[in-house]
């Protein structure tokens, strides 16, 4: 029998970098990803395959993007942040590194790690200030103010943000009234345990 040969991978695509956008030399781009218009991606950056850069999003030093992130217009991505994949930051949402800012004094060595898990979205105009984790697929509403740790899958509102409900992977707001929570769009099961929601089945 003749041996057919092996089809060969396509070679995964190169970063593309807008003309007006700047990546520093130390940064590091995965293939794939997408920088546009005025951008600015600082040395000792870190940003994974298959990401989109919006308009006017500055990436710190020490900053770190996994894969498949969508970080939309006017976001600064400061030391200090870490995305995890598949994570969505809304149009002019903020993060911050510093919790008792002075223009005077400099506390760079006081940093504080902000963790955003596989998933999470981020609305527009929200503010995430730092030193929290949101959870997996976490859903900060649009301009709600994250002062605390947010549970995974949990949809959070006002300010400061406060739990409202809870979310599919999907994105849809789920029924808390039902003992195993379906999803009605894409048929996924969930169940609430000691305030903390867990999927339990359905699609993958």
């Amino acid at each position: 029998m003749t041996k057919l040969p092996e089809r060969a991978e396509a070679p995964a695509a190169e970063p593309f970098v807008h003309e007006s956008a700047y990546v520093d030399p130390g940064a590091s781009i995965g293939a794939g990803t997408k920088v546009w218009h005025f951008c600015h991606v600082m040395p000792g950056a870190v940003i994974g395959r298959d990401c989109v850069l919006g308009q006017n999003v500055v990436v710190m030093n020490g900053a770190k993007i996994g894969n498949n992130v969508k970080i939309q217009n006017n976001v600064s991505v400061y030391e200090g942040v870490e995305i995890e994949d598949d994570a969505f930051c809304g149009p002019s949402m903020v993060f911050t590194n510093v919790i008792n800012p002075r223009s005077a004094v400099s506390r760079k060595h006081e940093y504080r790690r902000t963790l955003v898990r596989k998933g999470a979205t981020i609305g527009a105009n929200a503010t995430i200030v730092c030193g929290v984790t949101l959870g997996r697929y976490a859903f900060i509403g649009a301009g709600a103010v994250v002062t605390r740790d947010v549970p995974a899958y949990a949809l959070m509102t006002g300010v400061p943000a406060r739990r409202t409900g809870w979310v599919c992977e999907c994105g849809v707001k789920l029924d808390e009234e039902i003992i195993e929570i379906i999803c009605p769009a894409c048929g996924k099961t969930y169940g609430e345990k000691g305030h903390v929601l867990e999927r339990t089945g359905g699609d993958s």
